[in-house]
């Protein structure tokens, strides 16, 4: 892959001495973005990335700062992502929404984190129960699940792209264990996508917090519980130090996705070559993501089993089942209530259905 963005950054070169020639020295600073101006790919642009996720974190915040870096060495430095710790520009929770607005070019997060606006984007970031993240590719790239994509996000102004994605999740660090569904009736636990209305249905009192409010809420007891990412991310937040019972597998969020989100108006005036650049960009990051997400989890695993005392507990059947259930009926509410939800859950679990044979009998078990 590195070979190809080697090609790629010659090809961009070439491009922006060609533009150059013919531009003056004026095409050294930086320039608004115009639809459609023939040296455009020449000249400079500058997107403010906000992120819901720290830098500091593995995977998850460390992506975005990955793909800066990478955007910036095949565009032969003409595109520029600036990435900013959440709450630099606004609240990491607002980050997709101020991109909406126009009051930032980028941000760096998940579809999940846009649910509050219609509860159908967490089909674009993660689904209980749901397929691993090569099957999740292929239904989004493969399956219509991007053009669905680019239906809802176009109505509110922003362009999406896919841009990292993710191995399972953890379901929950608590500091008892759970033997019964009864253990989590009443428990107060933060909890995120479409898992939430599955355990508010199981009597569990969820709550979205954004990434840099959990440990301090698990630790002061604002909430009993809580999930946050994979192992490797919640070891770099220390849950452990909290609470010592964490459940796999992740049944809320078998694989998932970060995004890169732009204004459309601003990708509007970007030029095809940026575009494009950004597109591989991302493709770049989804590849990088899936090979150190799944390097980096067992380690992670280890250390908290042997290092920092925590005990590695698997969800007893009946729990899964009564979560599964749940599940069910969370889709069959909202898919009378909403039907934008019932036209993406179409499209996905018909993808599913028709792609069972191959998961079923493609792979070992």
């Amino acid at each position: 892959m590195r070979n190809l963005f080697d090609v790629v950054a010659v090809a961009v070169a070439m491009t922006g001495l060609v533009a150059i020639s013919g531009c003056g020295n004026d095409t050294t600073q930086q320039q608004a973005v115009t639809p459609g101006s023939a040296g455009q790919a020449a000249e400079k642009v500058t997107l403010k990335m906000a992120s819901v996720f720290p830098s500091s974190l593995a995977l998850l915040g460390d992506s975005g700062v990955r793909l800066a870096q990478s955007v910036h060495r095949v565009s032969g430095g003409t595109l520029e992502l600036k990435f900013f710790e959440p709450g630099a520009l606004v609240p990491g929770l607002e980050a997709i929404p101020a991109v909406s607005k126009g009051s930032v070019e980028a941000a760096w997060s998940s579809p999940g984190f846009f649910a509050g606006t219609d509860l159908t984007f967490n089909f674009f970031s993660t689904v209980p129960f749901g397929p691993d993240a090569p099957e999740l590719l292929a239904w989004l790239y493969y399956g219509g699940g991007l053009e669905l994509a680019d239906e809802m996000f176009a109505s509110h102004n922003i362009k999406a792209i896919p841009c990292a994605v993710n191995p399972p999740q953890g379901s929950g660090w608590f500091r008892e264990e759970i033997k019964t569904v009864d253990d989590l009736k009443g428990l107060k636990m933060r909890f995120f996508g479409l898992g939430a209305r599955v355990l508010d249905k199981v009597g569990v009192a969820t709550q979205l917090l954004a990434p840099g409010d959990i440990f301090q809420a698990l630790q002061l007891g604002t909430i009993d519980a809580t999930e946050f990412a994979m192992p490797s991310s919640d070891e770099d937040f220390g849950l452990y130090q909290v609470a010592k019972y964490y459940y796999l597998p992740g049944w809320h969020e078998p694989s998932s996705l970060v995004d890169l989100f732009v204004n459309l108006d601003v990708w509007n005036g970007l030029s095809d070559q940026h575009k494009a650049l950004l597109e591989m960009a991302c493709g770049e990051s989804v590849r990088d993501s899936l090979a150190r997400g799944e390097a980096l989890q067992a380690p992670a695993l280890r250390r908290m089993q042997d290092k920092h005392g925590v005990h590695i507990m698997s969800w007893p059947p009946e729990i899964l089942d009564a979560y599964k259930n749940a599940w069910n009926e969370v889709v069959a509410e909202e898919s009378i209530a909403n039907p934008m939800f019932k036209k993406v859950y179409d499209s996905y679990s018909t993808f599913r259905e028709n792609h069972s044979i191959w998961r079923e009998k493609g792979y070992l078990r």
